[in-house]
Parts: C-alpha cells; sequence; structure tokens
C-alpha cells in the first residue's frame, strides 16, 4: 500500500516541529502530495507559502529567506529538470553556510532507468556540497522513519550538533494518488534533541606585531561585533561590504587603495573574519609568506584562500596594539579620500563608484541592502565610512551573479523591510524571473538598482581589457546587450525610474520601496578601465 498524503503531512509536520517558519514551492505533478500539506499549514499560519514559477528563482528565494532570518527555510520541487535547477542555490548555501533545506520529489525507484517521463537518478545529484542528505518512499506508512530522516536534515542544516550548517537533501519518492486522500492521525510527538554547548573563550594574542583585521562577508550581528573589537583592540579594520562591519573609528574606508602602499609592506599580522573574497590586494596579503594569518571562525569548516593560515580559533581577544599603527591607517585613508572624492565630483558621467556612494551614503541603519557581484559590490567597497550603515548581504560564497533579484526578493520577505539592491545589468537580466511574483504571493518591498552600463564593465578593470586585447573584449566580454529595461519592468509589473544624476537617485531613495521598483541608472562604460587607474595612482600623492 502507498500513502504519499500520510508522508507528506509527516514531513510537513515534522518541517514545523523543527521551527520551518518559509517553505517556496516551485509547482509540479510530483510534488504535489507537499504541496497540499504545504497549502493548508499556509491557511492556518502555520508556515508561509511562496510559489515560484522557476525552480532556480525559488531555490535562490530560499536562500534570501534564510539568509536574512538564519532560519532553515525549505524549497520544494517536483521531479527530473527541476531538481537540477537547485543547484546554483545549492552551491551559494554550501559556501555560505546556509540551511537551505531541498525536497525534491522523485517518482518511483523501480521507473529510474526505464525512460518513464520526467525521471532520473536524482538522489545523490547534490552530494558533494550538503551538509547531508537522505532518500525514502511512501511505501510502508512508516511514520517513525520519515519523522527521524526529516528531524535529522534540519538539524543538519542549523548546524546544532556539528558546527557547520549547510544546505541538505530530501528525495522523496512518491506514487500515486497525488491527490489527499484521508490519512491516520500522527500522534508520536517529535523527538526532543538537545545541542551540544560549544561556548569557547577567546583566544587571546599579545600586542606587539602590526595588526589589521580583515573582515569578509559575515551576518550583521558578527559584523557589529568585529567593528567593536577593532574599536576596542585600536587595530586597522578591513572590512568588505557584505561584512557588516564597515562602521567606526577603526574602519579604513580605501583600505584596497592602501594595500597597493607601503603600508602593507609594514603587516605582520594579519586577523580574518569572514569569508574575504572581494580584492586582489587582499588576496595577495593573505598569500604572503612573511605575514602570520589567524583565522577566526566558530564552524568545524574554515576558509583559506591564500593558503596561508597559521593558526585557526573560534574567537579571538587581541591585547590592544600601538595607537600610532591605527591613526598612520586612518590619516592615509581620510587623505586619499579627499583625493577620491574630488576625481568623481570632476567626472562629467555617471560612474559605478559615484552610483555606490549615493547609494551608500542615502541609507542608513534602518535600511537592508543587497549587493550583487562584480562592479557593485566592489564600488560599494570605496564608498565611505557611515555611522549607521544598511544592514547588507550578498552572495559571497561563489560569487555569482545568478539568483540576484531572487535573494534579494527573499531578504525583504524575511526582513520585512523596505529592501534595496544594486545589481549590474547584466546580474539583473540573468534572474528577471526573480521578480515575477504572482498576485496571491507575499510582496517584497523591494527597489533594485541598475546599473547599467550595457554590458560587462568589471573586465575591463581586468587584465582582459587591456589595450593588447582589445580587438576581442567587446563581443566576447562587453557582451552588450540593449536591452530596454523600461518595458522589462512594465511588463514584470514593477514600477520604473530612470535617473542620469546622482541628484536624481537620491530624490527617488529619499522614499522608502513599496512593492518592486526598478531604477535605471545609465553609466558609462568606455573610461571604467582608465577611471580605476585613476583612483588606484592616487595613492602616490599621499
Amino acid at each position: 500500500m502507498t500513502d504519499a498524503t500520510q508522508c507528506a503531512r509527516t514531513v510537513i509536520e515534522e518541517l514545523i516541529s523543527r521551527g520551518v517558519r518559509e517553505i517556496v514551492v516551485a509547482p509540479g505533478s510530483r510534488s504535489a502530495p507537499l504541496a497540499y500539506e504545504i497549502f493548508e499549514a499556509d491557511r492556518i499560519d502555520l508556515v508561509r507559502l511562496h510559489i515560484r514559477t522557476d525552480e532556480r528563482s525559488a531555490a535562490f528565494t530560499a536562500l534570501g529567506l534564510a539568509k536574512a532570518s538564519r532560519e532553515p527555510v525549505a524549497v520544494i520541487t517536483t521531479s527530473g529538470t527541476a531538481v537540477a535547477n537547485l543547484h546554483p542555490a545549492v552551491l551559494e548555501a554550501w559556501h555560505s553556510r546556509i540551511p537551505l533545506i531541498m525536497i525534491t520529489a522523485d517518482r518511483p525507484a523501480f521507473l529510474v532507468g526505464t525512460g518513464s517521463n520526467q525521471t532520473t537518478d536524482q538522489r545523490s545529484l547534490f552530494d558533494d556540497h550538503v551538509v547531508a542528505s537522505a532518500q525514502f518512499d511512501d511505501h510502508r506508512g512508516d511514520v517513525r522513519h520519515w519523522q527521524f530522516h526529516t528531524a535529522r536534515l534540519v538539524v543538519a542544516a542549523t548546524g546544532e550538533r556539528t558546527a557547520e550548517p549547510g544546505p541538505v537533501h530530501l528525495n522523496i519518492a512518491f506514487s500515486d494518488p497525488l491527490t489527499p486522500t484521508p490519512v491516520a492521525i500522527n500522534t508520536r510527538p517529535p523527538v526532543i534533541i538537545e545541542s551540544p554547548a560549544r561556548a569557547a573563550e577567546p583566544v587571546s594574542l599579545p600586542a606587539g606585531p602590526q595588526t589589521v583585521i580583515i573582515a569578509g562577508d559575515t551576518d550583521p550581528e558578527n559584523g557589529a561585533a568585529v567593528a567593536e573589537l577593532a574599536e576596542r583592540s585600536r587595530l586597522p579594520l578591513l572590512a568588505e561590504p557584505s561584512s557588516n562591519a564597515r562602521r567606526g573609528a577603526a574602519a579604513i574606508a580605501l583600505y584596497r587603495l592602501l594595500l597597493t602602499t607601503e603600508l602593507a609592506d609594514e603587516i605582520e599580522r594579519v586577523i580574518v573574519i569572514g569569508h574575504p573574497t572581494l580584492s586582489r590586494p587582499v588576496s595577495r596579503l593573505l598569500a604572503r609568506d612573511d605575514v602570520e594569518i589567524i583565522g577566526v571562525t566558530p564552524y568545524a569548516r574554515w576558509d583559506d584562500a591564500g593558503v596561508g593560515v597559521t593558526r585557526v580559533v573560534p574567537a579571538v581577544a587581541p591585547e590592544p596594539g600601538d595607537p600610532a599603527w591605527l591613526e598612520r591607517w586612518r590619516d592615509h585613508d581620510h587623505r586619499l579620500a579627499a583625493l577620491v572624492e574630488r576625481r568623481l565630483a570632476d567626472d562629467p558621467d555617471f560612474t559605478g563608484p559615484g552610483l555606490a556612494r549615493t547609494v551608500w551614503g542615502a541609507l542608513g541603519g534602518q535600511d537592508t541592502l543587497f549587493t550583487g557581484s562584480s562592479n557593485p559590490v566592489r564600488d560599494l567597497d570605496l564608498a565611505p565610512i557611515s555611522a549607521e550603515p544598511p544592514v547588507t548581504y550578498a552572495n559571497r560564497g561563489l560569487a555569482g551573479i545568478d539568483g540576484s533579484a531572487s535573494t534579494a526578493a527573499g531578504i525583504a520577505l524575511a526582513t520585512g523591510r523596505p529592501t534595496h539592491a544594486l545589481l549590474g545589468d547584466l546580474t539583473f537580466l540573468h534572474d528577471l524571473s526573480g521578480l515575477i511574483v504572482g498576485p496571491d504571493e507575499p510582496r517584497p518591498d523591494l527597489r533594485v538598482i541598475v546599473a547599467n552600463d550595457n554590458g560587462g564593465s568589471i573586465f575591463a578593470t581586468l587584465e582582459y581589457g587591456a589595450p593588447s586585447h582589445l580587438r576581442a573584449f567587446e563581443r566576447i566580454f562587453g557582451t552588450a546587450h540593449a536591452v530596454d529595461l523600461e518595458r522589462l519592468a512594465g511588463g514584470l509589473g514593477a514600477h520604473f525610474h530612470r535617473v542620469a544624476r546622482e541628484e536624481e537617485l537620491a530624490d527617488v531613495l529619499a522614499e522608502p520601496p513599496l512593492g518592486i521598483e526598478v531604477v535605471e541608472a545609465t553609466i558609462d562604460r568606455r573610461h571604467r578601465r582608465t577611471l580605476n587607474s585613476q583612483l588606484q595612482q592616487l595613492t602616490a600623492n599621499l
């Protein structure tokens, strides 16, 4: 006997009992038993249901919900290629340690390999990039097995017992009938799972070596703690935008440029917190043999992009450094900031750095910002330090451009706060389906600011944009598209604004977003490589 309804009900009840409150569903036939149960749970406010027509967008929406709420979020799909479309979000969740629960419906095992419609071997599709996985079917009506595997995966996703949160995969083979049928009431209570205590005393670091703190991508709570640690320790803080530590008296706004000066040569010790992947100067610093690199992470798995970490600790307490060391960094930063401000003010065109500075300056501590990869996040990395910066998120696990609009929408839904997303035009176009939200769905208040330079200007700042490669550049890296964003936004049902100057953008940002908005800022990328070079050359005037 089969009972898809009882199996689906058991799984959804177990998710709810383990604290799952947000579930994203992409429509499909084989996953119908799960969809019916979630629909009923949503009606009585046990969970909040989100429907997305595109599985990739569904997965990134769930990723954004989990990233902002820091709680496990489930995404559910039918069988076949629908499952494969989850993979980009799975990779990002794995590298960012996001508790994403993928529940994929499957055909019965005896159909795999027969050529039956929408049937493939999807059981181990994500095995290299999940912290746990499970497979079962609905044949025996074994409630205890269904409960056990579901509970095990939720706990694994949160990292409660392993210190290693991340995505998990549950693959369930459902048999007909897939529509609801009467089932026995489950009276077995959820198993109580205790988490081991993992409180760790910070490791004391003696003063002496010239030390800096590098803060990479991390959550808002940790970022605020890093900023306080830097101030308390009187150490220069080199903080990426999505570190949420880019604040306070120790933060160095233009550290990326300063790391090419003699200050970098004097660094003897680096404390790394979060996941820094944004700039080559930082990567070069973390790969140096003459610098002590201390990695700080509460997780079982640690990052070491430069393969230079000499010590891994769960927490750190540096003794206060030499005030003169921090003051030198601050002095260089202030003088360079004046030069950068003057250079950008003299530019007649709307530049990427100018756009980012306007966005960063207009938003405050009550705002939420998602930044796309490529130039937008790097332009924010040149913005001035503000007393109350926005809570900032980015997909820096793999730093891909896909799923950015969906992730931003998920973050807006999770926080319930007006949210802004700063995206490049190719990033925006790559995830248009992320802005398709049905009329009956929870709708985010999300303003997407598109830095539209008609192509991939990030490549112009790299070696591919060198004059010796100009013949091929525009076709294979510039990738102009000439898309009319206003007509696109209209088709998506989004409000649209076009701005040509920073003052116009500031006027738009003065009001919070209501519903989904698209703001197009037209940027000329022809001189992007020259601008970057000129900004770097300003360090010679210090």
